[in-house]
Formats: structure tokens, sequence, C-alpha cells
């Protein structure tokens, strides 16, 4: 099995957490950003999107990240990680798509729109209007956090991995954001898992002002 995306990706970031958490056997390829590469003959065979992450297993290969979570688990996974039950699934299901829809795009708009841009350049009325958007993220996965220990169940899911990937980048790229009781105790949680600490909890500095990639 073979992984490509650079690290500082923090879409692949979620993918290296769980293979680590799957204690699945693979190659990381280095690839976009810095590294280059998502521009060649191919690597646009494996996907036509030219973006990262890309799971290859076998003859397969997977991409979009969630994507490629749902597929290490369903094929690599204990009943822990994937359960046979449909309705169980679409309890880990529903925060993919809610981080994906609604939490990572605010992120996203404070990442590049204040990490990311040289100070000069800011909008920090936009940054901020995103960063609101964060803050009442926040107030849903705490609300949530007091019905289960983790975001979908007793357990560790793929809720927690694509939630918990944001968390990170979010408060640690220089806003003003204080998380909520129940979560800072579960994000304080997610940082003991080796595969937190490793994949997601590492330096992303290099892309400080940096707009290129």
């Amino acid at each position: 099995m073979r992984l490509f995306g650079r690290t500082t990706s923090f879409n692949v970031q979620k993918i290296l957490w769980l293979l680590e958490e799957l204690d699945v056997d693979y190659e990381h390829i280095e690839l976009g950003g810095r590294f280059g590469g998502l521009d060649t003959e191919d690597f646009v065979k494996l996907n036509p999107m030219k973006k990262v992450p890309v799971l290859i297993d076998g003859d397969k290969s997977i991409w979009e990240s969630h994507t490629i979570l749902r597929y290490l688990v369903a094929s690599y996974g204990n009943s822990t990680w994937y359960s046979n039950c449909p309705y169980e699934r679409s309890l880990y299901e529903r925060w993919l798509d809610w981080s994906q829809t609604i939490f990572q795009p605010a992120f996203m708009g404070t990442f590049w729109g204040y990490y990311r841009k040289p100070e000069s350049m800011r909008d920090m009325e936009a940054v901020n209007k995103d960063l609101e958007t964060c803050i009442n993220c926040l107030q849903v996965v705490e609300k949530q956090l007091y019905q289960t220990e983790y975001l979908a169940s007793k357990s560790i899911s793929l809720a927690d991995i694509v939630v918990g990937a944001v968390i990170y980048r979010l408060i640690s790229q220089g806003l003003t954001i204080e998380l909520p009781e129940k979560v800072d105790s579960w994000y304080k949680a997610l940082n003991t898992r080796p595969g937190y600490k490793k994949w997601v909890m590492s330096d992303f500095t290099e892309l400080k002002a940096r707009e290129d990639f």
C-alpha cells in the first residue's frame, strides 16, 4: 500500500493518522507542495484531479480524503471502526459530511485568509466571519460531546479523525480561539493518540504567508 501526499496537507494527515490507528503497513511518498509531481503523466493517471491524497492499494487507486477514509475502515477496520449495521455507520458518516461541507470550508477560509496570506494582504473582516462560523461549529461539537465520549459513540471513529484534524490547525495558526469545555477534554484525549501526535500535531510553518501551494 502506498499513500501519496505532502505531510503538511491536513487532508493527507487524516489518512496518515487512520493508517496508524489501523496498524496497516504502508509506504508514504511526499508529493505536492514543495515536492511537486502533481502534473506528471504518471500521477494524473492515478488521480485526474491532480490533488493529494491518493492511496494505492494493490492495483486500485483511491482519491479524495474522506473516500479514502471510508475505504480503509471498510477494508481493514475491525467492528469498532466499521460496523455491519448501516445505522451505526451513519453515526460517524454524518460527521464526515458535516465537516466537509460546513466546518472545513470555514476553517479553510481562516487558514488561507489569515495564516497563508502575508499580513499586509489579509482581509480580516472575511477572516473573522469564517472564524465566527468555526466557533459556532465548535459549539455543535460541544453539544454532541455532552452525549457521547467521542463524536459518534463511546469509541473513536472517523468522525473524530476528520474533525480532530481540523481542530489542531484551527487553534494553532495564531488566531484567538478558546475551546469549549467538552471539546477541550476531547481534544486532549486525541493528543494522547500516537497517530495524532505524530501526523496531525506536526509543524506546518513552511506554509505561513505562502500562497503558491
